[in-house]
């Protein structure tokens, strides 16, 4: 009679050392700095949850490496009638499990931006994270993503995600400024710091507009060895380097306005 499995033949638990074993096995370099987007389900059963995601992590990078995670807060009901209020110490991401264990560490710092934080440790935090929430746009230059597309040894880290979820091509859709991506005129937001002061930043938010097809760079990227893949447990991991990743799909919008949307707004 058939039956479910046995003891003896579910996987054993992922643990912090399989992690960071995986990413040095994937080519994640010690000393890198990387943003990390993640699925903890993915891997099947951790040990240790997401604190062992996070550690696996930093294990990998080593003392001199950076760690970043997406803490996004903002949503497609945001806009000039309803403008974000971001509290960085109370306010809660649905980037998910991962990150949001990552932000309430107490090593980790999180940038100020009301709709698109990010969390960070290690010793390049400040200089990735610092006056996020006074960039005009969410992903511009002068932001965690901008200047990880600028970083030499940048990196993108999906964990049970693909490309789907890659802020860093809202980047180079910031930089190329298609028409599709932002809100016409720009909000007054809220922003509570560490120190519980108040502040108002006037800045532009995403609009959640047309469907992406944010996959179809991942051939490219990975003939070119720009986008490695792997496993970890039952969780499909994908690593890219970042300025070639930017520099590759910067130069296709730039040519094509529309490449990265899943339905054409122009004829080809």
């Amino acid at each position: 009679m058939a039956g479910g499995p046995s003891a003896e033949e579910e996987p054993m638990p992922v643990t912090a050392s399989d992690i960071a074993a995986g990413l040095r096995a994937l080519g994640l370099p010690a000393g890198a700095t990387v943003l990390v987007h993640s699925s903890l389900r993915s891997f099947g059963q951790v040990e240790g949850g997401a604190d062992a995601v996070i550690d696996g992590i930093l294990q990998a990078l080593g003392p001199t490496g950076t760690a970043a995670f997406p803490t996004f807060s903002g949503s497609s009901k945001l806009g000039p009638e309803h403008p974000p209020h971001f509290d960085v110490r109370q306010t809660p991401c649905w980037t998910g499990r991962i990150p949001e264990t990552a932000r309430d560490r107490a090593e980790a710092r999180r940038s100020l931006h009301p709709t698109h934080s990010v969390a960070a440790m290690g010793p390049g935090t400040a200089d990735l994270l610092h006056d996020h929430e006074l960039s005009p746009t969410p992903c511009g230059p002068e932001t965690p993503f901008g200047r990880l597309a600028r970083c030499e040894r940048g990196y993108v880290l999906f964990l049970g995600a693909d490309l789907r979820s890659n802020t860093m091509f809202h980047h180079v859709e910031e930089a190329a400024k298609v028409d599709y991506h932002m809100q016409e005129v720009p909000v007054a937001a809220t922003v509570v710091d560490y120190e519980g002061e108040t502040r108002t930043v006037r800045l532009w938010l995403h609009r959640y507009g047309p469907a992406r097809d944010y996959p179809k760079a991942e051939p490219y990227l990975r003939e070119r060895g720009i986008l490695t893949s792997g496993r970890i447990g039952e969780s499909t991991v994908r690593l890219v380097r970042s300025r070639p990743m930017v520099e590759y799909v910067l130069a296709r919008v730039s040519e094509d306005p529309d490449y990265l949307l899943a339905t054409r707004k122009t004829p080809a």
